[in-house]
């Protein structure tokens, strides 16, 4: 894990080139909280959280999506990110466990003070079909009510795979349009959501209400679209240097009212491509 100087400071030169070729006069176009992904830290989070911690702090970041690392309980966590000024907003499960032992999960919710829990992958095979889709809203559903009666918000997180189509649309609107708005909300990934074959900010202004929480991540030029719902985790860059308008999806998400963003950057050089992110939104203009 690199020291939170050499992170801040190693990529000054892009960073100022990103912003000054994407900046305009004006009023800021981000005025949202950042946050960042735990997954983004899968390497270094469980062997060195201190030190994550206090990087993530100097960067300005004040909201983590995630739960504590293994080892650790969820209060012993929460407490170090209080330390540092750091919220828990939202955390992640899996499919099985959050239809299984929802109980479970509501209990680590609550210790971590998360107000939305989010799953980001749905069982499949080869290719997910509308059986795979019919499962997840009857499971959404039901997960969602046990949820919402807890005080907490269900999210699904799109992976790309949902886009396939369906009707007039695709199985991810079959999904939207089957499951109570009351108990099901959605966590849309810019990335995934591109590499669907959607456009990000277009999605967002069909479910404006729908939509909650937002991973910000862009995909690298050159990249061909498919429904596989995986990519080489190289292809993560700095938002402002791919294939996405991210202006339009940060002026999309802001009219609905798009309530945490978290930055996930899975590839090998987060650590130099966070920086250049941050800078790249905060210096967005109208």
């Amino acid at each position: 894990m690199k020291t939170s100087s050499v992170i801040l400071n190693a990529c000054v030169g892009l960073t100022l080139l990103t912003c000054n070729a994407f900046a305009q006069s004006g009023k800021p176009v981000f005025i949202g909280k950042i946050g960042v992904q735990a997954y983004t830290f899968r390497s270094s989070m469980p062997r060195a959280t201190i030190s994550v911690l206090d990087t993530i702090k100097a960067m300005g970041i004040t909201e983590l999506e995630g739960q504590e690392p293994k080892g650790m309980t969820p209060e012993a966590f929460r407490k170090l990110c209080n330390e540092r000024g750091i919220s828990i907003p939202s955390i992640g499960a899996g499919y099985d466990d959050i239809v299984k032992s929802p109980a479970q999960v509501v209990k680590q919710a609550k210790a971590l003070g998360a107000k939305y829990v989010m799953v980001a992958w749905i069982p499949h095979g080869k290719e997910f079909t509308l059986e795979d889709a019919k499962k997840a809203v009857n499971d959404f559903n039901t997960v969602g009510k046990y949820l919402a009666e807890a005080g907490i918000t269900f999210c699904y997180h799109n992976h790309g795979y949902e886009f396939g189509p369906y009707e007039d649309g695709t199985l991810f609107d079959y999904i939207a349009k089957n499951t109570d708005p009351k108990y099901v909300s959605f966590e849309i990934d810019l990335l995934w959501s591109f590499h669907g074959g959607q456009d990000p900010a277009k999605l967002i202004e069909k479910y404006p209400t729908r939509i909650k929480l937002m991973h910000l991540k862009d995909i690298r030029k050159g990249v061909a679209n498919d429904l596989t719902g995986g990519t080489d985790t190289k292809n993560d860059v700095a938002l402002g240097t791919g294939q996405i308008d991210i202006p339009a999806v940060l002026k999309a998400a802001r009219k609905a009212g798009v309530r945490h963003y978290f930055i996930e950057d899975e590839s090998p050089s987060y650590a130099t491509q966070i920086p250049v992110t941050i800078e790249y939104i905060k210096g967005l203009k109208y």
